[in-house]
């Protein structure tokens, strides 16, 4: 890009900064990014009530309301993992039905997007992967993310969801669930209970005494595999004689209730999944509940989301335990437990906070700021761009090949990738940590952005440049309007429209540089690649 395209993008940038700067009451001037305050929240919604007694009582100020703009953006790429298009930020913005946001959640939820957004989100948490390490091969991957998938299309309950992963038995390439016990680099009883407590119960085994896990695993010493005539299908069964080494007779529950297991009469998995699965038991609700908190809220009440200890206490107990009774008395509805934090206020703040403190942040004060995953940030780019990305394996095996028309999100396997995913921190899969996946900005992402010919080539084709030649003053406004919303979902302000038109005129540009300069600099807006 020449010298007068990067003036323009500082400039837009200094505007972005400009733009959301606060008042020192600090009640914060009206803009793209927040709108005056509001009356305070009611109490009928429990949730915020919650957020706002610890804000008093901890002296923190909450953020204001954010703007529809804002609103609109966020909730697409936290619900879906998908830019709001043009036509849709016009329609959002233009409405002035008081409901309207709660109109646009149910409609995202009610999206085929969101089961794809989804799907990848437990993806990385039930490690889908074909390749090393966690090797479960193609035709599994497929298995397994289509029954993913279709329960979170269906809004399967989530005890319903779990207990299938637990209990499954069957072939790798027949019964999806079934390979919950192969995407393991331990496949040993002490691994297998190690990995159940990881994903479901928040629990890092590793810090647990010895005999702990040793009580744990004996609920799963009988799980056995065997190969079958076709190459690489293995079935996973129950087997009465599997335990050589007598774990399930010191078999104890998690919470210390002791428990017969007796494999002659069933196995001892379904045990286990009848006490996880049980209403009252916190190991289970407090986990979800406060996972599906920090998905949407971009921090858990328990930070990390996987890493309840005694020691690392929930910000706000009441709140963790109201989405857990919550997500209880809804029979474990996801979809709903979605729909409460998704209308609340506390969901909606601005991200520009009252008091940019650490306590602020930790305690939901206002929305915290972070980069979009690296799935949804070059769907966006295709998307604005009208372009593909090619995915490949790094090895190359059978069912390898991926259509034109699939999108990041929609993966299935996390062997399949590309050199921008993995530049923008993809997680590999490998172990069902949170904390695999980066949102760490880097030089080289922006770089990227800034000056690679992947990016270029992608801005050359947008319909936005393409059918640019030759504008009016009039037009270039109106090309400005279209970016910006086709962009960032929100309409240019009249200093941006102006800076954007100065640049045309002093640079003397043809109206296809200046779309591109325009597409640029906008996507190289921090506006854009964060949720903001």
């Amino acid at each position: 890009m020449n010298g007068r395209g990067l003036r323009f993008l500082m400039v837009l940038a200094i505007l972005a900064v400009c733009g959301q700067g606060r008042a020192e009451n600090p009640v914060f001037e009206s803009g793209p990014f927040v709108v005056p305050p509001a009356a305070e929240p009611t109490a009928s919604d429990r949730i915020d009530q919650l957020v706002l007694e610890q804000l008093h009582e901890l002296n923190l100020k909450p953020a204001n309301l954010c703007s529809d703009a804002v609103f609109l953006r966020r909730a697409f790429l936290t619900t879906i993992g998908t830019l709001p298009t043009e036509e849709e930020a016009r329609d959002f913005l233009a409405s002035e039905d008081e409901a309207k946001r709660a109109v646009v959640i149910e409609r995202l939820l009610d999206r085929p997007e969101y089961a794809d957004y989804w799907a990848m989100k437990w993806g990385d948490l039930l490690r889908v992967k074909a390749e090393f390490p966690i090797k479960l091969w193609p035709n599994a991957v497929q298995a397994y993310h289509h029954w993913i998938r279709s329960s979170i299309e269906s809004n399967k309950p989530y005890h319903h969801f779990v207990q299938e992963l637990l209990v499954g038995n069957g072939s790798n390439f027949r019964v999806g669930q079934v390979n919950f016990y192969r995407a393991m680099q331990d496949r040993t009883p002490r691994g297998i209970a190690a990995t159940v407590a990881l994903t479901f119960m928040g629990e890092r085994a590793d810090q647990w005494p010895e005999r702990k896990l040793d009580a744990m695993a004996g609920f799963f010493a009988h799980v056995a595999y065997k190969p079958t005539a076709e190459w690489k299908e293995e079935i996973v069964y129950f087997d009465p004689n599997a335990d050589e080494e007598g774990l399930a007779a010191g078999a104890i529950f998690p919470d210390g209730t002791p428990v017969t297991v007796d494999p002659a009469k069933g196995d001892p998995r379904a045990l286990f999944a009848t006490w996880l699965l049980r209403p009252e038991n916190p190991y289970f609700t407090r986990t979800i509940t406060n996972r599906v908190w920090a998905w949407l809220m971009g921090r858990g009440i328990v930070e990390e989301p996987d890493d309840f200890r005694p020691d690392n206490p929930p910000s706000n107990p009441q709140l963790l335990e109201f989405l857990q009774q919550e997500f209880i008395d809804s029979r474990c509805d996801m979809k709903h437990l979605f729909r409460v934090i998704l209308n609340s206020r506390t969901f909606q703040l601005s991200s520009i906070p009252a008091q940019d403190t650490p306590e602020a942040v930790a305690n939901f004060a206002h929305y915290p700021l972070r980069r979009i995953e690296a799935e949804v940030l070059i769907d966006a780019i295709n998307q604005i761009t009208g372009t593909t990305e090619e995915y490949s394996s790094p090895i190359p095996e059978p069912f390898t090949f991926v259509p034109d028309d699939v999108r990041s999100i929609a993966l299935s396997d996390g062997s399949i990738t590309s050199s921008f995913l993995e530049l923008y921190g993809r997680p590999p899969r490998d172990t069902g940590f949170e904390s695999e996946r980066s949102r760490n900005t880097t030089p080289a992402q922006r770089l990227h952005l800034l000056n690679s010919s992947h990016i270029q080539k992608k801005i050359e084709a947008c319909p936005l440049v393409a059918g640019a030649d030759e504008l009016s003053p009039e037009e270039r406004g109106d090309l400005v309007e279209r970016g910006y919303l086709t962009i960032l979902s929100r309409y240019p302000t009249k200093d941006e429209i102006a800076v954007a038109l100065s640049h045309a005129e002093e640079a003397g540009v043809s109206g296809r540089t200046f779309a591109n300069d325009l597409v640029w600099a906008v996507l190289n807006q921090p506006e854009f690649y964060f949720n903001h």
